[in-house]
């Protein structure tokens, strides 16, 4: 089988279900989530309330959280620890034991926490967006911290990777790639005053939903995504090339 890389955003929010399915692993990069988590105490509660830019209610939930965070137990897989719009849509709950099986091959999760997830890795609720300005000894950001190394991992596992996570975590991988590397990048848009135009919600529920049609046809070649027809998207041969998949969703038009 064609070897290939699907990488995706994580979600804000969060869940512990340690029932459904057991986590296989920890993390790869769980040294490094820990002392990020030793950084993240040090924090007073204002501090980390501007580091997470939230309001009053969650930067509460999340501090205390924080406080008695266990990397080690009580663990859910990650495939199943996100809630967010992209993960509904992929509904991983729902799969067949096939389909699980080329997750678990082809999926990894960006994380600013944990640097790169495999899908049955165990992790617990956080919050660390890969953007936040997390300042430690040699640098002065997440992107900072990880620098190439997520990018050098997938470069160990694959020479192709589908690019369905947010330019906010794949260019941490995005620039530092090798050329042996192609990464083709899909983006779920709409024509609008001759424009392309991303919009968040749906773009998030159409990278959800391309990772189980992925699953679903067991895909192993990046043409075959290009059949893609969930959520009124279709592929655009006149807007796309070989390092981008140009999605268009056909809107309603009312008269």
């Amino acid at each position: 089988m064609f070897l290939m890389r699907i990488i995706i955003s994580p979600a804000k929010k969060m869940r512990i279900d340690t029932d459904t399915l057991a986590f296989e692993e920890l993390p790869q990069f769980i040294k490094d989530t820990e002392y990020l988590s030793k950084l993240l105490k040090k924090l007073s509660y204002e501090e980390a309330r501007e580091l997470w830019k939230c309001n009053d209610k969650i930067a509460a939930h999340n501090y205390q959280l924080l406080k008695k965070i266990d990397l080690r137990s009580n663990l859910t897989p990650a495939l199943l620890a996100y809630e967010g719009i992209q993960y509904q849509y992929m509904a991983p709950v729902v799969f067949q034991t096939n389909e699980l099986e080329y997750i678990k091959e082809n999926l990894r999760i960006l994380s600013g926490f944990y640097g790169l997830l495999k899908p049955f890795d165990g992790v617990t609720p956080y919050r660390l967006e890969m953007q936040a300005k997390l300042k430690g000894k040699g640098f002065g950001s997440l992107y900072e911290f990880w620098k190439d190394r997520l990018a050098v991992q997938l470069s160990t596992e694959t020479d192709l990777i589908i690019n369905l996570a947010s330019v906010e975590y794949s260019k941490c991988i995005t620039r530092y790639l090798k050329d042996e590397v192609r990464l083709i990048t899909c983006v779920f848009g709409e024509l609008i005053n001759g424009k392309l135009i991303e919009k968040g919600t749906i773009a998030k529920m159409a990278r959800g939903e391309m990772v189980r049609y992925m699953a679903e046809y067991q895909i192993n070649k990046p043409e075959e995504i290009r059949k893609f027809n969930r959520l009124n998207f279709s592929y655009a041969e006149e807007l796309s090339d070989v390092d981008t998949y140009v999605f268009l969703r056909k809107t309603e038009i009312s008269i």
